[in-house]
């Protein structure tokens, strides 16, 4: 029989339908990445937890583009800031041993918070195909 080897490049991204199904079975917890007037405009997700993309970026050190920053508009994120980012983020992958399922409105901003997560060694972060239009045309 031959062995199954994992792929180099696992897939970034995961169905709205198998993600609602692995949060429904406490294996996965959803990371929602919109800004804080985005949610107050569109509603949040039940039991996400919610880490703005822009923040996740800076407190990584990563440079926003000016659009970025004028949305973000805030300050420099300070040591408090990341070691909350990865107590909330540590807490979930590897102490509960859940996937990171990245979500924004349509999938393209999740899709980057995917890969910079894994690009920090969370293996198991993926983005929500569709994002938060695709997650709530299942209700």
């Amino acid at each position: 029989m031959a062995a199954v080897t994992p792929t180099e490049n696992p897939p970034l991204e995961i169905k709205p339908e198998i993600a609602r199904e692995i949060v429904r079975l406490k294996i996965a917890i959803l990371i929602d990445v919109r800004q804080p007037f985005e949610l107050d405009l569109e509603g949040r997700v039940d039991d996400a937890e919610t880490i703005p993309l822009f923040d996740l970026k800076k407190v990584l050190g990563h440079t926003l583009t000016a659009e970025e920053q004028e949305i973000l508009d805030c300050d420099l994120p300070t040591a408090k800031d990341a070691r909350i980012f990865l107590s909330i983020i540590n807490k979930h992958h590897y102490q509960q041993g859940n996937v990171l399922l990245c979500l924004c409105n349509s999938g393209k901003r999740s899709l980057h918070a995917a890969q910079l997560l894994r690009s920090m060694g969370y293996e198991r972060a993926y983005s929500v195909t569709g994002g938060i239009r695709a997650w709530r045309e299942l209700d």
